[in-house]
């Protein structure tokens, strides 16, 4: 497993924590780390036997994420913005897309490219005093990772309206109620706790068939796509599974599944 410079990883029982490690920078998200994450999830798809599920949260006890690192900005044109934009939309296109469940467990503030990120992880769990926000207003401009599209989705279209133009922050209990966040828990240790159970309930199911939930989910969000025809093509995939015929044997036979990921 590789060692990277701003992240922290950590592998126990099948479930890798990815930590954003830049604690005295509020976990800010610098070119570097943005291309540390897309390697770390490259990593994750390339050992699916050894990683069922992933935690990615911030270290220390303020900020998931507090945003993009703004120095980074300065001076770009808008040919060089677009590709910034883009090869971020590309990083967190890959953590939506993983086969592996990954669950955000949002410590304390995350705003900007930080909410962005939590967004594109398939589940949130947030502590108690988590702050989402988009202020990207602000500064004149709009987010560019990807956050116009995930907070409408998550929340609907006009709510997101309102956060993203009056940059205001979203609480840890409005976000659960709102459905931005999946739970709210006291504390990091809880919410990690939380986390840690979610996926360990998820990896004991069939992973080939977590895989096309994902896929068949993000099809209906996707414009070039017919959800309904990614489902069905899904469902007749998992019939030529060994998985398809385990759970079956399981079920028939009355006792727990041992699934391969065959």
């Amino acid at each position: 497993m590789e060692s990277y410079e701003n992240l922290a990883l950590d592998l126990a029982d099948g479930i890798l924590t990815i930590t954003i490690n830049r604690e005295s920078k509020m976990n800010a998200l610098n070119r570097a780390t943005m291309l540390e994450i897309r390697d770390a999830f490259q990593y994750v798809q390339d050992n699916p036997k050894d990683i069922r599920g992933v935690i990615l949260t911030g270290a220390g006890e303020k900020a998931f994420v507090a945003g993009a690192d703004i120095s980074e900005f300065t001076g770009l044109s808008e040919m060089h913005a677009r590709k910034f934009a883009e090869e971020g939309q590309e990083i967190f296109q890959s953590i939506e897309n993983s086969h592996t469940p990954v669950i955000a467990v949002v410590n304390g503030f995350a705003l900007g490219g930080g909410c962005e990120l939590a967004m594109a992880a398939h589940m949130r769990i947030a502590v108690s005093t988590a702050k989402f926000g988009q202020p990207e207003v602000n500064l004149g401009l709009i987010p560019g990772y990807g956050g116009t599209q995930r907070l409408t989705q998550l929340i609907g279209k006009g709510r997101a309206f309102e956060f993203l133009m009056s940059a205001d922050m979203i609480s840890a209990d409005r976000a659960e109620r709102l459905g931005l966040a999946n739970y709210v828990e006291a504390d990091k240790a809880a919410a990690l706790a939380k986390a840690v159970e979610l996926l360990k309930k998820i990896s004991s199911k069939a992973p080939i068939a977590i895989g096309l939930v994902i896929d068949s989910v993000n099809a209906y969000f996707e414009s070039e796509s017919n959800g309904y025809q990614t489902e069905a093509n899904a469902f007749a995939g998992c019939f030529g599974t060994e998985d398809f015929k385990e759970g079956v044997a399981a079920f028939i036979e009355k006792r727990k599944a041992d699934f391969k990921g065959e």
